[in-house]
């Protein structure tokens, strides 16, 4: 299925890191878009997982800022860029989870799109070593050699050159976790979060690029304009036992950037009453 507003026009995937292996194929077949990558594209200097390049705003301008920074390079109107996040789960702050945007941004129509993913499907992970086999026993934990590694002096470091990232073999990990060992007793290994050393990861940008394309196909009743998306969550699902409000979403209200319709859609998640462990009357 393709879109009248992206059919057979260029689009700039602002990636470093393959991206396109998962995000190509979804947006070229959905929209019939023909992506391209901008030459020399450093994403990099929109902040690292390693922490030694901060990000410069939160994790949706970012990656309208990647987008937007593709556009002026290659003087196109079309552009996807994606931005990765981990940390403790929104809904459950025990569990990590790995939350991932990917956007559109259109010039031609005005436009900016969201798709979002948030999965607990992640090996995000670090830890401090003293050993070599300390090293390998975490390595195994994450799933080397697949997904990739990094080591550096400490969790804080902010030098680059102190920092090993992309290891993905067994040699190369001994060799780099040996050679920092004798410069410190500890040293810090932790999951190489950058989506071409990380296929959990890759799978999870898949399925936000899947969301986005739903995202675009979600047209205004308006005026026919695609992203007409929900930006607004009210609570107030009713227990099914006490018929009680509960902090469950009711409604979510929908808006159209083109227009500015708005529309209010009820029990958005396909239910109409909530689970009475979930109410805070049944289940204080």
């Amino acid at each position: 299925m393709t879109h009248t507003f992206f059919a057979n026009r260029v689009g700039v995937l602002a990636t470093m890191h393959r991206k396109e292996k998962v995000i190509a194929p979804i947006l070229e077949q959905a929209l019939g878009i023909k992506l391209q990558l901008p030459e020399n594209f450093n994403t990099d200097r929109f902040g690292t997982f390693t922490r030694d390049r901060d990000r410069p705003g939160d994790q949706r301008s970012t990656a309208r800022l990647k987008a937007e920074n593709a556009l002026e390079l290659t003087g196109e109107s079309l552009a996807i860029a994606s931005e990765g996040s981990f940390g403790p789960h929104p809904g459950f702050p025990m569990i990590a989870c790995n939350c991932e945007l990917v956007v559109l941004v259109d010039r031609v129509h005005n436009l900016e799109i969201f798709g979002q993913e948030i999965s607990i499907e992640t090996n995000y992970s670090h830890t401090t070593v003293r050993s070599v086999e300390e090293a390998q026993i975490f390595a195994q934990t994450i799933g080397f050699p697949e997904h990739g590694l990094v080591v550096m002096p400490h969790a804080s470091t902010k030098n680059p050159n102190e920092i090993v990232k992309g290891i993905v073999s067994e040699a190369q990990l001994l060799t780099v976790v040996t050679e920092a060992l004798r410069r410190s007793p500890t040293i810090h290994l932790e999951t190489d979060m950058r989506a071409l050393y990380n296929p959990t990861r890759m799978n999870v940008i898949a399925k936000a690029t899947t969301n986005l394309v739903n995202a675009i196909q979600s047209t205004c009743p308006n005026c026919a304009y695609p992203g007409f998306e929900p930006v607004e969550y009210q609570p107030g699902l009713p227990c099914a036992l006490c018929h009680f409000p509960t902090d469950l979403t009711r409604v979510a209200i929908h808006h159209c950037q083109h227009c500015g319709f708005r529309q209010e859609k009820l029990f958005p998640d396909g239910i109409e009453a909530a689970d009475p462990a979930q109410c805070p009357y049944c289940n204080p």
